[in-house]
């Protein structure tokens, strides 16, 4: 399927992280010296991530403290819904144990970082608060979802019209979760990040290379970038523009779903590069970034993230919809959809996913499942 991500070559460094966390099913065996020697080398590995990112979390900490930096957001606690029977639940569900924020990527070249820009990525860390374990879930922007104000649309759109906290509130609601803070991010920063590093090396397939110019063309000049067209295809170095433009690509087979394995292959191929950067490096980096960074988290919560951030790991990722409970179609004038066929069941197992719990879906969430199969199913036929 589209969403499963395909054979990146950079991923051959490494494993992801629920591939890790099955090797430990080895643990009882005598290992020979060339195995514990690799598993040297890998504890190695692990550390010299770990300081990197806490190199990072150091600028975002500098950034913060001189205030010029990080967008703070002040948000009031009667600005965020949160379903009834998921408050009732929070001290007897699996959920206590955990802390869940939202991020955003938002696809704005003027700095709206606010509001009035569609959230072209949103996701959900989970936290467990007890072993540092991190699970990433992404919400496919287009999906079909209460806006939280009983008006049912794309779910990006809620960010470009009530900010995070109409976002966040779509997320609540529909999700049953019970998530207060969030971070957004520009993505027109990610050209210079990857400027600084030198470019990233990408696999650039013939179904992408004239979509990247299109798109890298436009952003060209929206952000007074030079153009430089891609002209073959290929594993290649591409620079900043490129890059980002290649992660906006969805007009190929796997529409929005191949674009997200985009945006992680990029990521990734970030990740290699900034492990080999200087601290110099780095510095252009933060600078280049962290002015386009708008959160609610204060600097005492980013302190206390920055002490704990060596026993944070991220140990699964996955996408909502899931794949067997999602669908596809063209809702009228909404248009083209990412349609949760059953929203309840979604959400079930949503929360097995991130909380490993059997988990009833609250009477809202069920309430919100028969609208969207009530105004879905008509197109679907």
């Amino acid at each position: 399927m589209a969403e499963n991500s395909k054979n990146i070559k950079n991923t051959k460094k490494g494993k992801s992280g629920g591939e890790a966390k099955s090797s430990k099913g080895t643990a009882g065996k005598k290992m020979t010296a060339k195995e514990r020697a690799r598993k040297k080398r890998n504890k190695i590995l692990l550390i010299v991530v770990e300081l990197f990112v806490l190199v990072i979390m150091v600028f975002v900490l500098y950034g913060v403290v001189q205030g010029s930096k990080v967008g703070k957001h002040d948000m009031k606690e009667e600005d965020i819904v949160i379903n009834p029977e998921v408050k009732e639940r929070e001290e007897t569900t699996k959920m206590k144990g955990y802390r869940n924020i939202a991020l955003f990527g938002v696809d704005s070249t003027t700095g709206a970082l606010a509001k009035n820009t569609r959230s072209d990525t949103i996701m959900i860390a989970s936290i467990n608060l007890d072993t540092g374990e991190c699970k990433l879930v992404s919400v496919y922007r287009d999906t079909y979802l209460n806006l939280s104000n009983d008006s049912y649309n794309k779910c990006n759109s809620a960010y470009a019209k009530g900010g995070p906290e109409m976002a966040i509130s779509m997320l609540n609601m529909n999700l049953d979760m019970n998530i207060t803070d969030f971070v957004t991010v520009g993505f027109a920063g990610l050209a210079d990040t990857i400027d600084a590093l030198g470019g990233v090396m990408i696999d650039v397939d013939e179904a992408e290379i004239n979509h990247l110019n299109s798109y890298q063309f436009t952003m060209a000049q929206q952000l007074k970038k030079e153009y430089k067209e891609v002209t073959q295809t290929g594993y290649q170095r591409l620079n900043g523009l490129q890059a980002t433009a290649y992660c906006r690509i969805r007009y190929t087979a796997g529409d929005d779903f191949k674009r997200t394995e985009r945006q992680r292959e990029v990521l990734m191929a970030v990740a290699e590069e900034a492990k080999k950067a200087s601290p110099a490096t780095l510095n252009e980096i933060a600078n280049s970034v962290f002015n386009e960074v708008y959160t609610s988290l204060d600097l005492a919560e980013i302190i206390e993230l920055l002490g704990e951030i060596s026993n944070y790991e991220i140990v699964d990722q996955a996408g909502f919809p899931n794949e067997q409970y999602r669908t596809t179609g063209n809702i009228g004038s909404k248009g083209s959809c990412v349609i949760p066929v059953d929203l309840t069941e979604n959400v079930e197992w949503l929360h097995g996913f991130l909380f490993g719990e059997d988990y009833t879906a609250s009477s809202d969430v069920q309430k919100y499942s028969e609208k969207i199969k009530s105004d879905t199913s008509p197109y679907l036929k």
